[in-house]
């Protein structure tokens, strides 16, 4: 038996806007990505990919076509079910997005006071295992303006990764980091959601991380306009 894709998209549209202002900005977009792929997503600035992927994290409500996400249908979603949809993706934000007042191991911990049933040791001791295995275990309480723009990525990932989502979502993760730090930080995304079990679906314009997905699909002017295997190497990168 066949088992349901993680994400399922069928004739997404999606507008900004409303009255004379009101612009199309996704045109009929169609996409399966089933438990465990690793999806990158390119295109061109403006293209509608971050669009997308805020569309399937919940972040925003999807208006016209279809778009499931575990089983949960998000298009006309109310605020409430996409917070609790919310619950079940790890977002890891182009800029990082930490909370410069709090240090290393609250921002991560954040990410777990969505969950109710996790009690604050419990909290505490998990996010600072998922520092450790990002390799911060000696930063827990470094504030963000004491690391460097790598450790504020690998800041991200932990907080993403922290409450064992079924779904990573990543704008961009490399886009402010140099070759070195950009390899490390999607080379610590893969191992870690491989371990985990997780589902990544993740925008770039970083052609030298292409070789860790599973497939590569393109848009452009809102239009998802290629899909296929990756054929490019760990050589090339």
């Amino acid at each position: 038996m066949t088992s349901e894709p993680v994400i399922s998209i069928k004739n997404l549209d999606h507008y900004f806007g409303h009255g004379q202002l009101r612009k199309q900005v996704l045109f009929d977009i169609n996409l399966e990505i089933n438990a465990g792929e690793i999806i990158l997503m390119t295109g061109p600035s403006g293209s509608g990919k971050t669009t997308l992927l805020t569309l399937v994290g919940g972040l925003r409500s999807a208006q016209f076509g279809s778009l499931r996400v575990l089983e949960r249908e998000l298009c006309g979603a109310s605020a409430e079910q996409l917070v609790q949809a919310r619950r079940y993706n790890g977002y890891i934000f182009q800029a990082h997005n930490l909370h410069c007042s709090l240090t290393a191991v609250q921002n991560v911990k954040m990410s777990l006071e969505l969950h109710q049933h996790i009690g604050l040791d419990q909290m505490q001791i998990r996010s600072a295992q998922m520092l450790e295995q990002v390799g911060l275990g000696k930063h827990l309480y470094y504030y963000p303006d004491q690391l460097s723009g790598g450790q504020k990525q690998r800041v991200a990932i932990a907080r993403a990764l922290v409450s064992y989502p079924q779904i990573i979502l990543a704008d961009e993760p490399t886009a402010a980091l140099d070759s070195q730090s950009g390899r490390d930080v999607v080379n610590l995304i893969q191992k870690l959601a491989k371990e985990q079990g997780c589902t990544i679906l993740m925008v770039t314009h970083d052609n030298r991380i292409l070789d860790i997905g599973d497939r590569i699909v393109h848009m452009e002017d809102g239009k998802l306009v290629q899909e296929g295997s990756r054929q490019l190497g760990s050589g090339d990168w």
